[in-house]
């Protein structure tokens, strides 16, 4: 009825509806036509997330495949400090391991953050437990955490990783790029919580590292680790360093020192203890150089091994200087000379050979020089390079002072003389083929020096205790007076013994160094040359190499 008598009215409304019904379909085009690329890609900033695929770092294996280091998976906590409330911080501090107060602080710190590390890896089943409970302002990543599964044993030589998996120590150094895995790229689409929606593609593969297998045999490295770590407790010894060598291949078979540390506890890990010693410390090596020098004299063709050398009263004056023997041993041969360890016997041979005679044999035989292992931090050992030398340095040179060397380094000269005068470049990785190396002492020479060594080993020399049941051992005691600010000290030594068996061909070679043993032995062949002797016999039986003295 009022329709009737206002039909204007009627029309209005209609006009108003089709106009508000027009202005929406106009809006819905703009949307869809005009703006729908910047709407989408709003939303997609708001939901669509690009998130990183961890990738596994390479195993590293022993040379049978044992495992020394390999990555499991973990789960990192971390948090939005805008969005996690104090009540579920306070709630999930102690899964953390964490009290309420420090995580509130740190809470505190970072409330201008948008990111902060909650825990770092948790195991699956612990991060799962805190994320259960379904908190705002939680995340999670995936990561991968480095295990040793030999710890202490295999320490040194292999290393540790830090927390985001990269190379800090030994091979996981020195193969960082070898190890390290390539993280992959993928897009999901989530909640404004963070939590995953829908996985939407793979942008690229994790790709993982490549494995590495090393030349140590682990059960070696075991019993190398044993007989060290018991000798330095014996001896209360500072510290102390072994190293096996395959003669044959130039691979180390087992090398380990003390004190050691465990990569899997990284609240115990004492500075002066990360260092791989074998590498990286020099010393003087004392009598276990004359068998270098007898080298040099034997290649020079002024000597034979039956060569008398006149070492009587027992001392020597050079240069107004005085070298002492441990008593008067009157005439001895060349081979006498090494089994009785005579400074005046050798240095009588140095002083007779032509000036740069000694210094150029030992720099063959690789004393100056590192090893090829290209370890981190390897030391090339000190060989002193003078156009003239004076009488003194010489007869120093030639039984062991004035030079210094790693035991590492000591352990390729003496494989370089085991293997008849051939020099390979050593190796921590396992070869599939022998190198062929370089020739530097004649054969004859070799084995001429070989058979003197031996003589140290038996009735009358100074490491009978480094004699095997069943096995031929030829080998060099040293003990070295250390030196320090005031020169050389009475009552601080290294004690040493470098070796090969069995000698009929030889096949391993040992290096014992113990620094500074205390108590009443102190000598190289009282304290060094048992370790020697039990490390070859179990490793000789290891590698089922035959007897060669039934």
């Amino acid at each position: 009825m009022i329709m009737a008598e206002y039909p204007w009215r009627l029309r209005w409304i209609w006009l108003l509806l089709i106009l508000g019904v027009v202005l929406i379909v106009s809006r819905l085009l703009q949307l869809n036509l005009h703006e729908r690329g910047f709407l989408l890609s709003q939303g997609d900033a708001r939901m669509i997330r690009k998130i990183p695929i961890a990738a596994h770092r390479g195993m590293v294996t022993d040379r049978y495949g044992q495992l020394l280091a390999v990555s499991a998976p973990v789960l990192t906590l971390w948090a939005n400090p805008q969005e996690l409330s104090i009540t579920d911080a306070e709630r999930i501090a102690l899964q953390l391991g964490q009290t309420p107060e420090s995580l509130l602080k740190r809470l505190q710190n970072m409330k201008d953050k948008e990111f902060m590390f909650l825990k770092r890896h948790m195991t699956p089943t612990a991060g799962e437990a805190i994320l259960a409970l379904n908190l705002s302002g939680i995340y999670v990543r995936q990561e991968f955490h480095r295990y040793y599964p030999a710890a202490e044993v295999t320490t040194h030589l292999v290393g540790f990783n830090n927390v985001d998996e990269q190379g800090q120590e030994g091979i996981e150094l020195a193969y960082e790029q070898w190890l390290k895995g390539q993280p992959g790229i993928r897009l999901v689409k989530q909640d404004r919580k963070g939590r995953l929606v829908k996985d939407l593609q793979i942008l690229s593969i994790a790709r993982p590292g490549r494995d590495l297998q090393l030349s140590i045999d682990l059960r070696m490295q075991y019993v190398a680790y044993r007989e060290l770590k018991a000798a330095v407790q014996q001896h209360q010894a500072k510290s102390g360093s072994v190293v096996v060598l395959d003669v044959n291949s130039g691979e180390v078979l087992a090398m380990v020192n003390q004190p050691a540390y465990n990569p899997n506890n990284r609240s115990t890990m004492p500075p002066q203890s990360l260092r791989n010693r074998a590498f990286t410390d020099q010393f003087e090596p004392g009598s276990t150089i004359k068998p270098l020098t007898v080298v040099a004299a034997l290649m020079s063709g002024q000597y034979q091994p039956e060569t008398k050398i006149d070492t009587d009263p027992g001392r020597l004056r050079v240069n107004g200087k005085t070298i002492r023997d441990h008593r008067n041993y009157g005439e001895l041969d060349i081979t006498g000379i090494i089994t009785k360890s005579s400074n005046v016997g050798v240095a009588k041979l140095a002083l007779s050979l032509p000036q740069q005679s000694l210094s150029s044999t030992f720099a063959s035989l690789g004393l100056g020089q590192t090893t090829g292992t290209r370890f981190p931090g390897e030391s090339s050992g000190v060989l002193p390079s003078r156009s003239q030398w004076n009488s003194i340095d010489l007869a120093s040179l030639s039984y062991g002072y004035g030079l210094a060397v790693t035991p590492v380094q000591l352990a390729h000269v003496y494989a370089t003389l085991a293997s008849y005068g051939i020099k390979r470049p050593l190796t921590i990785v396992l070869q599939d083929k022998q190198v062929e190396g370089e020739r530097v002492i004649p054969v004859s020479v070799a084995r001429q020096v070989i058979d003197m060594m031996e003589t140290v080993t038996q009735l009358g020399g100074t490491g009978t205790r480094a004699s095997l049941v069943g096995y031929r051992v030829a080998g060099k005691t040293g003990t070295v007076h250390k030196i320090s600010t005031y020169g050389y000290q009475d009552d601080r030594y290294m004690a040493v013994f470098t070796g090969m068996a069995p000698v009929s061909k030889p096949r391993l070679v040992c290096v014992v160094v113990i620094d500074e043993p205390q108590g009443v032995e102190y000598y190289g062949g009282e304290v060094a040359a048992p370790v020697f002797s039990r490390i070859m016999s179990e490793s000789l039986r290891l590698l089922n190499v035959p007897p060669d003295a039934l």
